[in-house]
């Protein structure tokens, strides 16, 4: 680990930044993303200008180094040695298999990496392995297509579906769709190949499809999944019990019947959580089907369910802490292929929390928090991926990329784990402190006027100077 005055100056100055720069060289290293191209790409090769090029490149958009992959590539362009319309086409035919490798791959690497930090795994459920999971539409593109050109509708890339592993705080999985119209249920029997014994699955209304219902139970898995009211013919089986009180709202349970031929009269569990506030959406209470057994608490569920919002979580700092959905990517592939580079650097940021608990001996994120606390505060994302994105540019420049290659490239999740913890303990935690939460004061009802309509925000203050009594 010694490259000299320069590399210690920012171990000292930045550790955040070089515990992220050495875990991306060891996860992302350019053997291990051309070895994974090699094995999952059907349509497109190598050629002259390799696959971890490309990535390298086009993470640097979406770690938010540079503005766009023509920037990057103007860096770059004598040692990548072909034209910058190569490397657009080479982003336009990523395929979706080799995003989803991409993510599932290195998730599985840090996953090892988190055992070896001997971490306390956040718990949602003891004795379960409980999965999230959502659908997130990539926002609208450029109109840079010749396609696009002369149609004034938002482009659409695509659609992403992700995969939470919470205990480990990654999104192990994700399954790509180029079809901006396409939702969640198109793509439900792909995510059915992804279920697994004993996994309790989680997820929102749209997933609440007969057949997928029925899949999870034939893969002797579990699910808690919010009741869309019109997918399945139900009936009432005995009477709602009331189980008492969680955070938001009373909990009942009752059984109910699925009465369609295909369900062959599927016996489930409905959770009712009874709101003390409405939803969004003036919803009153909320239905959950599971198949838990019944020793698992009603509550249990409800609160369960609750933790779904972890992965609204991850999609916010998708979207601020990092730059998931690249507007100037028109082609679906590359739109795809950023959200997944994406999503690695969002596992990275996790790895860097997870070492930093442990090193501080902090305790684990309690259930549907996105964060850790630190006297009843929590590390900030959007802080973490400042201090790393405004440092990293001027590492890149001070340590020659040889030097991480050399450094972390070859080393076992062990060896990687143990080098995290060290650089952890020099970072000083309450430089990372989010600002604590306190409710969102009423906003006053605002005078409406036509289009072009402006004020003076001086005069504004002055007459407000004037009318005050001090």
């Amino acid at each position: 680990m010694i490259l000299g005055k320069v590399f210690e100056r920012f171990v000292e100055r930045s550790p955040v930044s070089v515990m992220f720069r050495g875990a991306m060289e060891n996860v992302c290293s350019p053997e291990r993303l051309d070895r994974l191209f090699a094995g999952r790409a059907k349509r497109q090769h190598a050629g002259l200008l390799s696959f971890s090029t490309v990535a390298d490149l086009l993470s640097q958009v979406v770690c938010q180094l540079h503005k766009s992959v023509h920037s990057a590539y103007k860096e770059r362009e004598q040692e990548i040695g072909v034209s910058v319309k190569s490397v657009y086409d080479k982003l336009a035919g990523v395929e979706p298999a080799v995003c989803e490798a991409l993510v599932s791959d290195l998730a599985a690497h840090l996953s090892a990496v988190h055992r070896e930090l001997k971490a306390a795994p956040t718990t949602l459920l003891p004795g379960y392995e409980v999965r999230i999971a959502d659908g997130n539409h990539l926002a609208g593109t450029e109109h840079r297509l010749m396609p696009l050109r002369g149609n004034g509708a938002a482009a659409l890339p695509g659609q992403a579906l992700a995969i939470l592993d919470p205990q480990n705080e990654l999104i192990c999985d994700m399954i790509a769709c180029p079809d901006g119209h396409a939702n969640e249920r198109t793509l439900l029997p792909q995510l059915l190949e992804r279920v697994a014994a004993c996994q309790v699955w989680i997820a929102d209304r749209n997933f609440c499809v007969l057949d997928f219902m029925l899949g999870i139970i034939q893969r002797q898995a579990f699910f808690a999944i919010r009741q869309h009211l019109g997918a399945a013919r139900w009936k009432l089986v005995g009477e709602r019990r009331e189980l008492g009180r969680i955070a938001g709202g009373v909990v009942y349970e009752e059984t109910v019947q699925l009465t369609s031929k295909a369900s062959g009269g599927l016996v489930l569990r409905r959770i009712v959580i009874q709101l003390d506030k409405p939803t969004r959406d003036g919803d009153r209470e909320v239905y959950i089907f599971s198949n838990l057994p019944a020793d698992v608490d009603g509550k249990a569920i409800a609160e369960l369910y609750r933790s779904r919002w972890t992965i609204e979580t991850a999609f916010q700092h998708l979207a601020t802490s990092l730059r998931s959905e690249v507007n100037t990517l028109g082609y679906p592939e590359a739109a795809l292929f950023g959200f997944a580079l994406a999503v690695v650097a969002y596992n990275l940021l996790a790895t860097v929390k997870v070492a930093l608990r442990t090193a501080h001996g902090l305790p684990a994120p309690t259930r549907g928090e996105a964060g850790l606390r630190v006297k009843s505060k929590k590390i900030s994302t959007y802080y973490l991926a400042d201090a790393i994105s405004g440092i990293s540019r001027g590492m890149q420049i001070a340590i020659p990329a040889q030097h991480w290659t050399e450094a972390f490239a070859d080393l076992t999740p062990g060896q990687l784990a143990a080098i995290l913890l060290e650089l952890a303990k020099k970072v000083r935690i309450s430089r990372f402190l989010a600002n604590p939460y306190s409710p969102k004061r009423p906003q006053p009802k605002r005078k409406s006027g036509n289009r072009g309509n402006h004020v003076s925000t001086h005069r504004l203050l002055q007459k407000t100077r004037k009318a005050s009594p001090c």
